[in-house]
């Protein structure tokens, strides 16, 4: 999530009422999660497991609960509580505002698009040319939607992503503000559900189909030209390479990849990244061959136990 404008360190620190290490001028340009950090951004860690991930990420200033030896050409934010001083700069910088229209006035949609009744579009949304947006089909604000897409009913793009920290209290969210992104030809099935990013993108690429009840979480990254048939589940922070197919019923977990036109059969639980161009099953997930020799040998051994 970037800034509208730059800010510098010290901006950012009288935000937080924190102590910070680095120029004051130093510029921060906005906060992205470590997966996706880039230079000029604020990451958080509250973990010493991975201080050194954080500090060594491409992010220029680190938000962190404890005061380390910061890194040439770096700046960082010392916090008792990084997770909670990270809210408050996505909630200053992008807060929830109550829409008040069904369609907002600072939507953009393209020429040739259609809008069927009980649609909801959030502000800042943009819809390419030539689209069909059916019945009771909900767009938070931000999301973008290229050319000649099809979304079906009740359809959900941009709720929060799924992601909380244990406190003694009870959970407490780490508030998203990021975007959901369609690109061109992309097709949507009824009932989907699309979660917006934390601080980046949940991307669709070009031209995939998905079919109806599919759920994606935050920040995953789909390619183009890819497949997914109903009531798959793709958890969070995952890359889905172009071309690849998923049968009915799958789940995956978080911050997996899944190769370029790999096949995944119904019902298959991803447990861990897999190559393309390879067709898997079952959970836990195996090349198809091998995952049938396997139950085939089982069947084998049961067969030769009844008979002894």
């Amino acid at each position: 999530m970037k800034f509208k404008q730059t800010q510098t360190l010290a901006q950012i620190a009288t935000l937080l009422k924190v102590e910070f290490v680095g120029n004051k001028n130093f510029p921060v340009k906005g906060i992205n999660e470590i997966h996706v950090v880039e230079h000029g951004d604020i990451v958080f860690v509250d973990h010493p497991k991975y201080y050194d991930k954080a500090l060594n990420s491409a992010a220029t200033t680190i938000l962190i609960n404890k005061e380390v030896a910061c890194p040439e050409g770096k700046s960082l934010l010392i916090s008792d509580d990084p997770f909670r001083d990270f809210n408050k700069i996505t909630k200053h910088f992008n807060p929830f505002i109550a829409s008040k229209e069904s369609i907002s006035d600072s939507a953009i949609i393209g020429e040739g698009t259609i809008i069927q009744p009980n649609v909801f579009i959030g502000d800042a949304v943009s819809i390419g040319k030539n689209c069909v947006i059916h019945p009771n089909v909900t767009i938070y604000s931000n999301t973008v939607i290229g050319n000649n897409v099809t979304i079906h009913a009740n359809t959900v793009l941009g709720a929060d992503a799924f992601y909380y920290k244990n406190r003694p209290e009870g959970f407490d969210k780490l508030i998203s503000g990021g975007r959901v992104v369609l690109e061109d030809n992309v097709d949507l099935g009824a009932s989907c559900t699309i979660d917006k990013g934390v601080t980046g993108d949940t991307t669709i690429g070009a031209g995939t189909k998905i079919d109806n009840q599919v759920h994606v979480g935050h920040d995953t990254v789909i390619g183009k030209k890819c497949l997914i048939a109903s009531q798959t589940g793709i958890a969070g922070c995952v890359i889905i390479e172009d071309e690849v197919t998923i049968w009915g019923q799958v789940g995956t977990n978080s911050g997996i990849t899944i190769g370029k036109g790999a096949v995944i059969l119904g019902q298959t639980g991803v447990t861990k990244s897999v190559a393309g161009g390879k067709s898997y099953f079952g959970t836990p997930i195996s090349e198809s061959r091998e995952k049938l020799k396997e139950l085939a040998g089982i069947k084998h051994l049961l067969r030769e136990q009844k008979k002894k």
